[in-house]
């Protein structure tokens, strides 16, 4: 069996550390393009050494892509492995004021650090060890890193797809479940805008001749949160809510932005349709909904069963346990779902906290998960 064992990992995790550290004291939030490229300068000064083809996929308002690629021993420089990385993060510059990186408890804390700069290591880290144990992949290789995963991916999305459409294999490196688990199936995720108008009026003076855009939106906040259907996997949450210009108008206006997560297309269409079919319930007041399905379904496929197995097989070689299970969280992985390409989601390493104050890493979890990397790298079979 032509793998790299995890103890060969295991003797690196004190430079994986360092890269590791170094990679989340550049912090790179959604918003901040300068630092988002900043980010990318230093991922591809990491890639450098392994020779790859470069292409800085430029972006005006996000950061800008970086496509690193490396022929197949038949010299072909498309399809193949595809992995996924994106290296903007939800955490402002700043934040590592409240999270600071350190090691406490077997867990590495730092601002990004499971979602996903961990991950991004791993790749590197799994990449140089290919190399130097003469097992670099047989197949066309692509590594995507994005700058806009956080913020909806718009940015990256053309490219997404158009690599993911025609990759052999597409490996997403986003964080494991808290079990380890790969991630074999996710919800799709749809955003919606409501706007409630009414009609303004001094809220003394003249109450009565008023219709509350506010009030309204209360009866539609309701109507939106009771379509949640737990059998079904759908879930519908109002996430935010503005309206109103003083205490002593009525307003004639209300915004909200409305999160739906589904488990199917077919109920994507059929949830959106109860959203935007939404009436007003006060005399005189109009409701708008606009928005819709951002990321399509994951569901498990054969083909996501199949490559699931050809994994598990691996890992077992490797004696590191890997097992299955869904979220409904949204990734990379959802944009290319729906062209029917095999796909290993969930690759990262096990943390906690992802997204908030104290993210942080195990790092028990980071020589396994690498080594798996290498491994379906260099053992996938080429069909």
């Amino acid at each position: 069996m032509n793998t790299i064992p995890v103890s060969t990992f295991d003797k690196q995790l004190p430079q994986m550390q360092t890269v590791l550290q170094d990679l989340i004291e550049l912090e790179s939030p959604s918003n901040d393009k300068a630092a988002l490229d900043r980010m990318g300068t230093k991922l591809t000064e990491l890639l450098l050494p392994l020779q790859p083809e470069i292409k800085i996929d430029a972006q005006p308002v996000s950061g800008d892509n970086i496509v690193a690629r490396w022929p197949g021993t038949d010299n072909r420089s498309t399809g193949g492995f595809l992995i996924l990385c994106h290296f903007d993060t939800v955490h402002p510059v700043g934040m590592l004021t409240k999270n600071p990186v350190r090691v406490e408890s077997g867990e590495m804390y730092g601002p990004g650090i499971i979602d996903m700069k961990a991950s991004i290591t791993q790749v590197i880290f799994a990449l140089q060890a290919l190399r130097a144990e003469q097992l670099w992949p047989q197949w066309p290789l692509t590594v995507l890193f994005t700058s806009d995963e956080e913020i909806g991916s718009e940015g990256a999305r053309p490219m997404i797809e158009s690599l993911g459409s025609r990759a052999s294999l597409v490996l997403c490196m986003e964080p494991a479940l808290p079990d380890g688990a790969l991630k074999t199936a996710r919800k799709g995720v749809a955003n919606f805008h409501m706007v409630t108008s009414g009609k303004s009026a001094h809220s003394g003076a003249d109450h009565q001749e008023g219709v509350n855009a506010i009030e309204e939106m209360a009866h539609q906040v309701l109507a939106l949160q009771s379509l949640t259907d737990y059998e079904k996997g759908s879930t519908v949450s109002v996430g935010t809510i503005t309206g109103g210009t003083r205490s002593n108008v009525v307003p004639d206006e209300c915004h909200l932005m409305v999160d739906l997560r589904v488990t199917t297309e077919a109920e994507a269409e059929r949830m959106s349709t109860l959203i935007k079919g939404l009436k007003p319930n006060l005399p005189g007041a109009q409701v708008k909904v606009t928005g819709g399905l951002e990321r399509a379904p994951m569901p498990r496929t054969a083909a996501i069963a199949e490559a699931y197995h050809r994994a598990y097989t691996i890992g077992e070689k490797l004696g590191i346990p890997i097992s299955e299970g869904s979220t409904g969280g949204g990734s990379d992985a959802n944009l290319i779902a729906p062209f029917g390409v095999p796909i290993l989601d969930g690759l990262g390493p096990q943390g906690n906290g992802a997204h908030t104050h104290n993210e942080s890493l195990t790092l028990t979890s980071l020589a396994p998960r690498t080594a798996l990397l290498a491994g379906i790298l260099s053992e996938w079979p080429q069909d």
